[in-house]
Parts: structure tokens; sequence; C-alpha cells
């Protein structure tokens, strides 16, 4: 493509003019609002066609500025899930290196940071370690983990060291309806910024906040970037999915990825994912193994597979039962049934087989797609010793034979990892006998005696036993046994419950007719 009406970057800006407003007054609005204070500066940069003209216009404001006035930095912060879809990581890698490498080079104060979910926050740690269920629109618990946490400690380090802080974004009113009524709520009369939805000493700058889907384009096709690159792969990616980019969130309302956009290839919020899919049969056929299991992990959201893929318990080890409902009383004690008779209840996390499955699934696809020349790295190490605990800890299925390893080791046989040795019970083929066989003669479930071990192994050895008992009546307040078992005397607690109820109802009114 490289057929750019403009030959640099500075020629372009000289001389177009886009939302009514000269490029070159925009530039020094840009280059003002740097040096009235001293407030430290933080740029957005998802990778998306939006995020790319801020940085490009900051950028070149920069470029304006003298040695001297170039007195504090700028922090380009750019948020990795670590599942962001393969092509789009890697075209945001390759971006923010040319922008620090030329940044260096011109002497401009610039600086780029990636920042991540904590290990115990990401995707895969969640649901494969947890066992939480695919994100859906009614429980959408990655955008926050995921997104809006590494960000917004990012900005607060910043404000801490500096006081306030400008975090310069790429929204714009066209975008939707949502966001415009956004923008305009949080704008301060007389400023070109705006107060930040949720943090305090922060103020948004959104400078293409008037601009089109096409004054975009028109400007990042226009010429050459200011940092001497183009936007040919960006337009190319674009083209190849049709779709839109996932934009940097900083709060809670903003919308992020589950809208047909660019971003984390996991997203089972949406039905299809059109941007991946559009990318596939655009040519990039190695990542078809990608969508074919993302959208097995929608597949598994889906109300009628539920009870297939998910635990009847929750993780507190009791199973959510659902009341009725009723207007204007709100949940009465008596139980819901659905149309088969069935008590009506609130799934829990994966149960650990399906969860067992996954990680094979995943690791073996990572694997072909290493063998096939590409670096890819599907889920981090520490993320799988941060899941191996997850499920050596699990509340309802505590996984006794320490499995990951060797799950680990039949995808990588010659990738040796130093796993951290656990002392909590692990069992063999005769130990297992014989706690079903103990747990049989008294009639209780072999999963709460395996608990009950772990727990005097957790604690053995230690001077104090402070808290053993509550630990102990924490174990056994849990559901155990089989989902009809609990629900039959869930059933039976519920009608005793009733009973109870009516008798009391009718004493009450025998009392109200003898009093009368």
């Amino acid at each position: 493509m490289s057929s750019h009406e403009y030959k640099t970057h500075s020629l372009m800006i000289d001389d177009l003019v886009i939302a009514d407003e000269k490029l070159t007054d925009l530039i020094k609005e840009i280059a003002d609002q740097y040096l009235k204070n001293d407030r430290a500066w933080v740029v957005g940069f998802s990778g998306g066609k939006d995020s790319t003209v801020i940085l490009s216009l900051i950028f070149q404001a920069l470029t304006t500025l003298t040695k001297k006035q170039l007195s504090k930095n700028v922090y380009v912060v750019c948020s990795d899930t670590l599942v962001e879809t393969p092509v789009v990581v890697g075209l945001v890698r390759e971006v923010l290196n040319s922008v620090q490498i030329s940044a260096n080079a011109k002497g401009i104060p610039l600086v780029t940071q990636m920042v991540v979910p904590d290990t115990n926050n990401t995707f895969w740690s969640n649901l494969l370690g947890k066992g939480y269920p695919a994100p859906t629109k009614g429980f959408r618990w990655c955008t926050e983990r995921m997104k809006i946490k590494p960000v917004t400690a990012f900005i607060q380090e910043t404000v801490s060291k500096h006081g306030e802080v400008i975090v310069a974004l790429g929204s714009r009113k066209e975008e939707s309806s949502a966001r415009s009524a956004s923008i305009d709520k949080h704008s301060i009369k007389g400023s070109v910024l705006a107060r930040h939805s949720s943090l305090s000493n922060a103020f948004t700058y959104m400078p293409i906040e008037n601009w089109t889907a096409d004054d975009v384009w028109q400007y990042l096709l226009g010429a050459p970037t200011p940092w001497g690159s183009d936007n040919d792969q960006l337009f190319e990616m674009y083209k190849d999915s049709n779709q839109g980019e996932c934009p940097l969130v900083v709060d809670t309302k903003s919308q992020s990825c589950g809208n047909s956009r660019f971003g984390c290839w996991t997203c089972t919020v949406v039905t299809k994912d059109r941007a991946l899919h559009g990318l596939i049969e655009s040519g990039e056929e190695w990542m078809r193994p990608l969508l074919t299991f993302r959208n097995e992990m929608h597949f598994s959201s889906q109300p009628e597979n539920k009870s297939k893929y998910r635990n009847f318990k929750r993780r507190s080890g009791r199973i959510d039962v659902q009341t009725i409902f009723e207007p204007g009383v709100g949940r009465t004690n008596e139980l819901d049934y659905d149309e088969e008779g069935n008590v009506k209840y609130v799934p829990g996390p994966y149960w650990l087989k399906i969860r067992k499955e996954w990680l094979e699934k995943l690791l073996y696809i990572e694997k072909c797609i290493r063998d096939e020349g590409r670096s890819i790295e599907l889920i981090t190490r520490d993320e799988l010793r941060v899941i191996r605990q997850e499920w050596i800890n699990d509340p309802n299925e505590p996984d006794v034979n320490d499995s990951l390893p060797s799950i680990y080791s039949k995808i990588y046989p010659d990738d040796d990892i130093a796993w951290q040795k656990n002392d909590l019970g692990f069992f063999d083929d005769d130990g297992m006998q014989v706690i079903s066989k103990v747990a049989h003669s008294n009639n209780v479930s072999s999963d709460l005696l395996k608990k009950v071990i772990n727990l005097e192994i957790e604690v053995s050895g230690l001077g104090n036993r402070r808290g053993i008992t509550n630990k102990l009546e924490s174990i056994l307040k849990q559901d155990w046994g089989s989902m009809e078992e609990v629900l039959d005397r869930r059933i039976q607690a519920n009608n005793e419950v009733l009973e109870f109820k009516e008798k009391r109802d009718k004493f009450q009114s025998m009392l109200e007719e003898y009093g009368s």
C-alpha cells in the first residue's frame, strides 16, 4: 500500500483540516496543554485506530517543543490481558518498540509501558484455576480484573508521584450515544479537559472526540507516522476483520471487548467472534484452533449446557437453590421448580475434569502453533503454577493426585518446570481405596473425609492450632454427597419449614379468633 497523499507527517499536519479544525491548531493545543502545568501525562494505547491517532498527535506535538520545554515524561500505557488476539498484540508490541526507539533518538521524554493483570487475576487463573464460568453479558468478571485494575494501578502510581495526571484517550462521540453522553457528562466548562469518572486527581483529554471514523482513516493513511513507520498493517487488519477496536478501559462504565471488537480471543460475551473469524477467513488460518476453543467455552455458557460443564455446588461448597420470587415481596422461603419438576439452582464452577481437559487442549494448541515456527505463549508458566495451587486447594474437588505437572509433561515432555513441592495429602490408589472404604462404612462422603485429612495435615506440627475448629465447622457445613442427596435434604428441610409456618399461622388464627 504506502501510497500516502503526503510525503511526511508534518506536511499533512500543515495542510489538513479535520472536524472543522486545522491540525496545526490541534497540535498547538496539545503542546499548550503539555506546557500548562506539572501534571503527568498518560496516553491510553490499545493498538487500535483511535488510540493510534492520539499517540501520533501527541508524538507530533512533542516534536515541536524545545529540549528545555520537554520537562516531563509522557507515559504510553497499554493493557495486555495475556489473551489478546495474537496478531493484535504482535502489532502493538511492534508499534510501541518503534515509538520508543524514535522517541529516544529525538530526545522526547516518552516512555512506553505494557501492563498486565496480576497472575492471580488472569483469565486462565480464574477460568481454569478457580473454575469461573466463561464471561457473559450478565457476568462479565474479566474486564475489571484484566483491563481496568492494571491500568488503574499504573495511573494511581503516577498520581502518587506527580499529584495529578492527565489521561489522553481516543474516545469519540460518534462511537455510541452512551459514549457521547459520558463525554458530555464529565466535561469541564471552558476547558478541553474532563473529570475522570472514577479516579480522583485524574483528568481525561480526548482531542478527537468530534472526529468520525472516516476522519480517523484519512489521518492514519494520509502520511507516514511521526515515528517513521506507516499504518498499512493496521489498516489491513481492520479490513480483514471488518470490525472496530477494543479500547483501553479505565472505568467500569466504559465498554470494552465483547461487542464485535478487537480484543481477547477468548471473549465469550458475544455469540460469534466476527473479528477473529474475519482474520481466519483472510488467511490467518493458524488461529482457527483458537476460535474452536473459544466456541467451546461459549457453548458451555449456554443455559442448556451448564449442568454438563459446571458443578452443582458453588465454591462455598453449598448448592445455591433458587426460591420463588414474588413481586413486591421478594424471595420467599419456598423452593422454585422448573417445568420438569426439578429444583432450580445456580450452577457453580467448572468441574475439575473439564478444567483438566481444557488445559491439555490449550497446551496442545500452543505446542502445535509453536511447532509451525510461531513464537506464542497462550498461557504463561506462572499461570500454570497458580492454577496448580487452585486445583490442589479446590473447595469442592481438591486435586488429590496433583495432576497438572503430568498434564504439562504430556504435551511438553522435554520441558522441565521446577514445580513447588506441596505437603498436602496426595493419595495413591491404595490410599484412595482405604478412604473410600472408611467413608462407605461410616456413610459419609469420601470427598469430605479427604478434606478433613488435608486440614489435619495442614495444621499438624503447629504449636498453635487456633482456628482449626472454625475451619472444620466450615467444611462440615458444606453440601456433601450427590446433587440428588443434597437436594432431597434441602426439600425435606424446606417442607419442614413450610409445615411449621402453616402450623404457626393456623395457631395464630386460633388465638386471634379466641381473643375476639
